[in-house]
């Protein structure tokens, strides 16, 4: 669980509530038809722009990823594909069914590994793998940001209409106030749903997906070296290229400990 996301938004809705009650009756901040504008209106543009069975898959796929903490950074996973050399120096690559590997492409190369496939057949079906996968993350990020920008455009659009229905109704005064309240409304939501959700999450996406981008290839290219039987500390050395300076003293410095 992504502490970080949750907690964000929580606290942004947090605030905008406690600011909302301070100010007055919190029913006059609630209108369905202003809800419907935004909403509606927005997830119908991210249509216009998407296909239907992308946007539901991607949100879905993209919700799960903002929300969810990674838990192997690019450092554990070089560990891991050393130790699996290990094993395979050791048992053999047979010895790789046994073990337990948490990423789902390391999983499924050590399997083929295991399995025998040729080298060339192993690296076209993680190049795909890793391809589609960050396709998708890729998507849902676009989504998540069509659905950010789309979100403002139609509570303007929402307050337009408000302020027609306001402007209908001069003869009588009294409606005047309360008209004006809602068609401002829609440009309150449309605000909220854009700076609160959509686009943090569209952000939070592509800063993953750059992460993500990272250890899928580690792994593509870790699984490469261990079908070409390489050593492990062959393997170790030639991965921790993908690291940043400042962490690769540390894992030779275990490696060599």
């Amino acid at each position: 669980m992504d502490i970080a996301t949750i907690a964000g938004i929580v606290a942004g809705a947090v605030i905008v509530g406690i600011a909302i009650l301070m100010g007055g009756d919190p029913g006059t901040f609630i209108n369905v038809p202003s809800i419907l504008i935004v909403i509606g209106g927005g997830f119908a543009a991210t249509v216009i722009r998407f296909p239907l069975a992308n946007v539901f898959s991607a949100l879905i796929l993209g919700g799960k990823v903002a929300f969810t903490h990674k838990k192997t950074s690019p450092k554990e996973m070089i560990d891991e594909i050393t130790n699996l050399a290990e094993i395979i120096r050791k048992e053999g690559p047979l010895g790789l069914e046994n073990a337990e590997i948490k990423e789902v492409l390391l999983q499924k190369g050590s399997q083929m590994v295991a399995d025998g496939y040729d080298l060339e057949v192993i690296r076209a079906n993680l190049e795909r793998e890793r391809d589609l996968y960050i396709e998708r993350l890729d998507e849902g990020a676009r989504i998540y940001k069509s659905l950010g920008d789309a979100a403002p455009a139609f509570g303007m659009i929402g307050t337009l209409v408000g302020l027609v229905q306001m402007l209908s109704t001069m003869d009588d005064p009294s409606t005047i106030g309360p008209s004006m309240a809602v068609a401002l409304l829609t440009t309150l939501y449309g605000a909220v749903l854009a700076n609160l959700v959509a686009l943090p999450i569209a952000d939070k996406l592509n800063n993953k997906m750059s992460l993500e981008e990272l250890n899928q290839t580690l792994a593509l290219d870790g699984i490469v070296q261990l079908r070409e039987n390489k050593s492990p500390q062959l393997i170790q050395e030639s991965l921790i290229a993908y690291l940043p300076e400042k962490q690769r003293a540390s894992v030779l410095a275990e490696g060599a400990a």
